[in-house]
């Protein structure tokens, strides 16, 4: 089999709700419990939001404690990534958790359209939040929503403000944000190997589009997001029953594109991460 394919399981988000699919875990006790099914499933990256017990969103460091912890434990090995998303808190308090050095976090180098609104990331904060993932050795994950996020993320990673080397993820299929475009898609990739040679990528599709950016990615040699906060269904008509469902639905087509789900070690070597303690 040729290249391995890191498994990114993003399993809560700060937008689905039990209501919208029982299955999505909202406590700490139930993201590790979903996190550690998923990671025997095949994932080997968790992208991670936090909530408050009733569900809405929060940016707090202590509840970010407690789920490093708690997956760290039964997750062994496994790349823990941290949101510094805006549904979660304002300005600077959205990487008020970087001191806990989590292995990866989050980084919109620009601002997007989103359904109900901008989603602003003004060129002081992203400028802070990268000089705190230095500070505390935090490898950056690059949400690109749209080409301009790109750009600017291979200029702060050619200026030093990024250490290298890049991660960017394509986010596709957003409301207001760019669309599931096969022809962008490849542009994008073709975009950051000629500003970035040795950069990694993801490819990440919203709601039903989920699973056509598994098949693009996997297709074109690229890793592969997954999980409850980017699709709580299956199909058009059934509930997604589990991350970790989602999760071995794409380790399973895996095969089809020659591809196998990559190891602990090997997600960490393809990312340049430090081996597992």
């Amino acid at each position: 089999m040729s290249k391995p394919c890191i498994i990114t399981v993003a399993i809560t988000g700060s937008l689905p709700t039990k209501k919208d699919n029982p299955a999505v875990p909202i406590t700490i006790a139930e993201q590790v419990e979903s996190t550690q099914a998923a990671f025997e499933a095949g994932a080997t990256l968790a992208h991670c939001h936090v909530r408050n017990d009733d569900g809405t969103p929060t940016s707090s460091p202590e509840r970010f404690g407690q789920l490093v912890e708690g997956l760290k434990k039964h997750c062994p090995g496994m790349i823990v990534q941290v949101s510094t998303g805006g549904r979660s808190g304002a300005g600077r308090e959205r990487g008020g958790m970087l001191s806990l050095k989590p292995d990866m976090a989050s980084l919109s180098t620009g601002s997007v359209n989103f359904p109900t609104r901008v989603y602003e990331n003004s060129p002081d904060l992203v400028e802070w939040l990268a000089s705190e993932m230095l500070t505390y050795h935090v490898k950056p994950e690059i949400e690109a929503f749209d080409l301009s996020m790109i750009f600017k993320a291979a200029e702060m990673g050619k200026a030093g403000k990024i250490a290298g080397p890049l991660h960017v993820q394509f986010v596709m299929g957003v409301k207001n944000a760019m669309p599931v475009d096969r022809a962008t898609f490849e542009y994008y990739i073709t975009t950051l190997k000629r500003l970035a040679p040795d950069a990694t990528w993801t490819g990440a599709g919203i709601g039903r589009d989920q699973l056509t950016l598994n098949e693009w990615s996997l297709e074109l040699g690229g890793h592969c997001r997954t999980g409850l906060e980017d699709n709580v269904r299956w199909d058009k008509t059934k509930l997604a029953p589990s991350n970790a469902a989602l999760v071995k639905r794409v380790a399973d087509l895996c095969g089809k594109y020659g591809r196998r789900a990559a190891t602990v070690e090997e997600a960490r070597a393809l990312l340049s991460l430090p081996k597992a303690a």
